[in-house]
């Protein structure tokens, strides 16, 4: 059995994979190209006419927004959830051009529902509120 790297040594430890998801204020860490997963509110959804059927998505959370870019072919695959979702999780590629970095979407799952659980009427009432 191989020893564990030594971190001491300068050499970065391998990027950890998905499914954990990294927060916004955290991507500049990854290497480019590396698989990472993100979640967050969906923010906007923009198809313009000059993209040739890419989807760019902006998700937010707690640390800030994240650019998605969402080929034809994964649209298609991920429609519903691209479409309707208000809460998306999101596995792809770093791609960094300079300060622009984007996520190359590979995988998309539509989250809302965990919206729904944490704004119950039974959890968050005005009532309670100071």
């Amino acid at each position: 059995m191989p020893p564990p790297s030594d971190l001491s040594a300068g050499s970065p430890p391998p990027w950890p994979r998905p499914p954990a998801c990294i927060p916004a204020d955290l991507l500049h860490r990854p290497p480019n190209g590396a698989r990472v997963c993100v979640a967050g509110l969906v923010l906007l959804r923009q198809r313009p006419g000059t993209a040739h059927g890419v989807i760019f998505v902006t998700l937010e959370d707690e640390t800030g927004t994240v650019n998605v870019v969402v080929w034809n072919k994964i649209y298609e695959r991920y429609r519903r959830a691209v479409i309707a979702g208000r809460m998306l999780r999101v596995q792809g590629r770093i791609q960094r051009e300079g300060a622009v970095l984007h996520l190359i979407a590979d995988e998309i799952e539509d989250c809302s529902a965990m919206l729904d659980q944490l704004l119950r009427p039974e959890i968050c009432r005005a009532a309670d509120q100071p």
